[in-house]
């Protein structure tokens, strides 16, 4: 096959916020700095503006990536586009998860990180040996993976088009929390980019806030603090306003490397406290325990070096009665924590949670659209579904109202000298009210 040019889509799912869609399409400009110079490229991020059917040929090849939540949009465009005559690769998270449904009306699925399998796929298209499915669960070390082309980074203004540049240090994560597909989408074995690679790449995009899309980036302090220090110090020389990243509560017992992640911009840590209901330790894969009083001690800890914390919280585990949501809101009012998620928890394929509801007869007919943990999927052990609908209702509609995010927002700024005020400000209020417009737009 002749190849006239690869286009890369992202499905639409939330569109723009005040003009610019949330964050940037990562994965595709790491793939698309794959693609061979002397093949013409580009990004379709639909959040950001229609997909331009009319420009797609049967010469055209399409690389959609997609999350769960979005896999049927991404099944229309790739029935839009084949009645055009071009081939469509699918792949991301629901394609690595349920590859064999993918594959009933994908081209070609890619399995696991395309980083690896990507060009071999374009390469076997041009010369029309190209298999169904391409499977790459071997998790590669990351030195000089997909590091981004002049041309990508031309292509995409990251600045005009979005609030947050996303960004990716480390991969793969060891818990094996019942309903987390971490494991199954990067590995159990924590893999670092070489820190001059970040550094520069940090450099090159021109970026001075950013959110890591890792796993479970804290997890790190345990696994190799050595490489959390060369990484910290290394930042710490950069013009950076403040970054932001996913980790557990074991952050709490490093405070070296706390105040170095201070030294090194870091603005938040999203902290997975899970629950606050003891009895719910076998789904959480060892990582939180249900413990209020430690959970407090992690959040003063970090605080207490100028550093924010996002508490995340998921509903409905096998312990979890209607009182859960009440006791939440009591530790959430009383912890000081900056900002609040709450989700639902959500069986996505391959998770041994949703293996459990099947066989229990617990899963509920809802399409994947309702996949995005703010929507009830399965039927809970230890309270009907609309319980855990109205209770999750409740409970978002008490944190994402304006009095609340206000008191969390100005609760933060108070711990941050003067002279940061202004630069602490979006941060401050920004994750909140981007919740408040998740859960929102969830429920419309």
């Amino acid at each position: 096959m002749n190849i006239d040019k690869v286009v890369l889509v992202y499905p639409k799912r939330d569109g723009k916020i005040l003009g610019k869609a949330q964050g940037s399409p990562y994965t595709l400009m790491r793939l698309a700095s794959l693609v061979p110079d002397e093949l013409p490229v580009e990004i379709w991020d639909e959040d950001v503006a229609p997909i331009p059917y009319e420009r797609i040929t049967p010469h055209t090849v399409m690389g959609i990536t997609s999350k769960t939540l979005s896999i049927e949009r991404a099944q229309q465009i790739a029935a839009a586009t084949q009645r055009r005559g071009a081939r469509v690769v699918v792949g991301g998270t629901h394609a690595t998860l349920a590859p064999e449904e993918v594959s009933t009306w994908a081209d070609i699925t890619a399995v696991g990180e395309g980083y690896f399998t990507w060009r071999q796929i374009l390469d076997d298209i041009a010369h029309d040996r190209a298999q169904k499915m391409y499977v790459d669960e071997s998790w590669a070390n990351l030195a000089g993976v997909a590091r981004l082309t002049d041309r990508v980074l031309k292509m995409v203004d990251e600045k005009r088009d979005y609030w947050t540049p996303y960004m990716e240090i480390t991969r793969g994560c060891p818990r094996n929390c019942s309903f987390c597909t971490a494991i199954r989408v990067s590995g159990r074995i924590m893999r670092h980019r070489p820190v001059d690679e970040v550094v520069e790449e940090i450099e090159r995009r021109d970026i001075k806030r950013f959110f890591l899309t890792d796993d479970n980036f804290g997890l790190n302090f345990r696994t190799d603090p050595t490489y959390i220090e060369q990484l910290f110090r290394a930042l710490r020389k950069l013009p950076l306003n403040g970054w932001t990243n996913q980790a557990e509560m074991m952050v709490g017992d490093f405070p070296d490397l706390i105040q170095l992640s201070k030294e090194a911009h870091m603005d938040k840590f999203f902290i997975g406290f899970e629950s606050v209901n003891s009895g719910n330790k076998r789904d959480l894969g060892g990582k939180a325990k249900g413990n209020i009083a430690e959970y407090k001690r992690v959040i003063k800890t970090v605080q207490s070096y100028g550093i924010g914390v996002v508490g995340l919280f998921v509903f409905g585990l096998e312990a979890d009665t209607p009182d859960v949501f009440q006791n939440t809101w009591d530790f959430c009012k009383e912890s000081g924590l900056d900002n609040v998620s709450f989700t639902i928890m959500t069986p996505y394929p391959g998770t041994a949670a949703r293996a459990q509801y099947i066989q229990e007869g617990r899963l509920l007919d809802v399409p994947w659209s309702k996949y995005d943990t703010t929507h009830v999927t399965f039927q809970p052990a230890s309270m009907t579904a609309d319980q855990l609908r109205e209770g999750y209702d409740w409970i978002c509609r008490k944190a994402y109202s304006l009095p609340s995010i206000a008191t969390r927002g100005v609760r933060t700024l108070r711990r941050h000298p003067m002279r940061d005020a202004r630069r602490k400000l979006f941060s401050s209020f920004s994750t909140d009210f981007g919740y408040r417009r998740t859960y929102s737009y969830r429920s419309a």
